[in-house]
């Protein structure tokens, strides 16, 4: 009984949930950057050196018997996806150095009753 209840306080941490979330995300931003790649990159920059090797699908590309055409598209990949998560790690460490830079608001004024009932304890623990 005790190995499904470590289970359970395990799998409801806060950061398995969060890692889960992440997964997710970086799943469906996995297939959003593939289709970039695939149906924006690959036509406009890369349609003209297809045609001049005669491929019709960078898949398609070939050196003797070794297809390279997919390990280039996985490259580009991986690039368009470093860009934009160091875009997104620049921009969140821009917000949060203004949120550092942020003056903090000086504490509140003591009240003279509080004042007072400090003195009395300071008073109180020096005997």
């Amino acid at each position: 009984m005790s190995f499904i209840k470590d289970f359970k306080a395990f799998a409801l941490k806060g950061n398995v949930m969060d890692l889960a979330v992440a997964v997710i995300i970086g799943a469906a931003f996995s297939a959003i950057v593939s289709s970039l790649v695939k149906d924006i990159i690959t036509p406009l920059i890369l349609t003209p050196a297809l045609n001049a090797v005669g491929a019709k699908n960078i898949s398609e590309l070939k050196w003797g018997e070794v297809t390279y055409g997919n390990f280039l598209n996985a490259v580009i990949s991986f690039i368009v996806i470093a860009l934009v998560i160091f875009m997104l790690i620049r921009t969140i460490a821009k917000f949060q150095k203004k949120e550092a830079e942020k003056p903090t608001p000086p504490p509140p004024e003591i009240s003279t009753t509080d004042k007072l009932l400090q003195e009395i304890r300071d008073e109180l623990k020096k005997q």
